[in-house]
């Protein structure tokens, strides 16, 4: 497969290729803008060295509450199941994620729009941002399945065109995170590292990928020598905690096989300076609900008062 001239992360190769050193910085701000924000400077330096952070109890327990709300609500709600952009577990009717949610519900809206939120944004991307992506994960207690281990930036910029690593993900645990409910797993400092994975990427991949990804996962061999050199880690913690990581942070998660759900928001900001490209494996786009190119402005902060609103 011929990789484009200004694609420098190449990916879905025919044969292995070497890892590649990343070129793009970790933090994009710089100066005063750097330290302009919510984050402070041991966070940011733990942000560069590890690819992520950990906030324990972000969102209050009565704003978790309204949100496990309209999780159930949309388990039952029939418009929802039919949706192009609900993802069903393989085999089954039960719901695996529902995309465009910031679409879908103005509370969720509101949250990717918290003042505090885009602080740390501005602060880690250097500029301002938009949704790429939005979502709700579902993991059921005993039936959940897993995610296999990937780099987002990888699917981004081979499916959706995303020519540089200046995007982060957030994750907010709707549920209690815990060892055995099938959390986020994350190997440290992986981010600054990409890996080519091999395949040529099928039209329409996202149908079958957003069940079960194979292709744009790294190898065996690959995975074990990031996880060797930088472990594993799992963060817990109680429904309301905040997971940001970076867009090339390698990350999966096991089977959830207790009794008890796991879900959560799941939200991607991208910088306004990094707009889409044609994808770089050569596809057709995916569509708007996976890799936004609508609505590509800069996010405006909500006041504070209606943030309070229950929306």
């Amino acid at each position: 497969m011929e990789t484009r001239t200004d694609d420098f992360y190449p990916t879905r190769l025919e044969r292995p290729a070497a890892p590649i050193t990343r070129i793009d910085p970790i933090i994009h701000s710089q100066g005063k803008d750097r330290t302009n924000g919510p984050l402070s400077e041991a966070e940011l330096a733990m942000y560069e060295r590890d690819g992520f952070l950990v906030f324990n109890n972000f969102l209050d327990k009565e704003t978790i509450r309204r949100f496990q709300d309209d999780l159930e609500a949309y388990e039952n709600d029939d418009s929802i199941l039919r949706s192009e952009g609900t993802i069903t577990e393989t085999g089954k009717q039960e719901i695996r994620s529902v995309f465009g949610i910031h679409e879908l519900s103005s509370r969720f809206d509101k949250l990717t729009r918290n003042p505090e939120i885009l602080g740390m944004v501005h602060q880690l991307l250097g500029s301002d941002a938009y949704i790429h992506q939005s979502r709700i994960n579902f993991k059921p207690g005993f039936h959940g399945k897993g995610f296999d281990w990937h780099s987002d930036f990888e699917t981004w910029h081979a499916e959706d065109g995303m020519p540089r690593m200046r995007a982060v993900s957030f994750s907010i645990a709707l549920t209690d995170n815990t060892p055995f409910n099938g959390p986020l797993m994350l190997i440290p400092g992986s981010h600054k590292t990409f890996i080519p994975c091999v395949g040529r990427t099928p039209e329409d991949n996202y149908q079958s990928s957003l069940k079960k990804q194979e292709l744009g996962v790294p190898s065996d061999k690959d995975l074990k020598k990031m996880a060797d050199q930088h472990g594993i880690k799992a963060p817990t913690g109680p429904a309301g905690s905040l997971i940001i990581f970076e867009c090339n942070t390698l990350h999966a998660s096991n089977a959830n096989m207790s009794p008890w759900p796991r879900s959560n928001l799941f939200f991607v900001y991208n910088s306004v300076e990094n707009q889409l490209t044609a994808p770089f494996c050569g596809n057709k786009l995916r569509p708007d609900f996976l890799s936004n190119r609508t609505n590509t402005s800069a996010l405006a902060p909500v006041a504070k008062d209606e943030l309070q609103r229950t929306g």
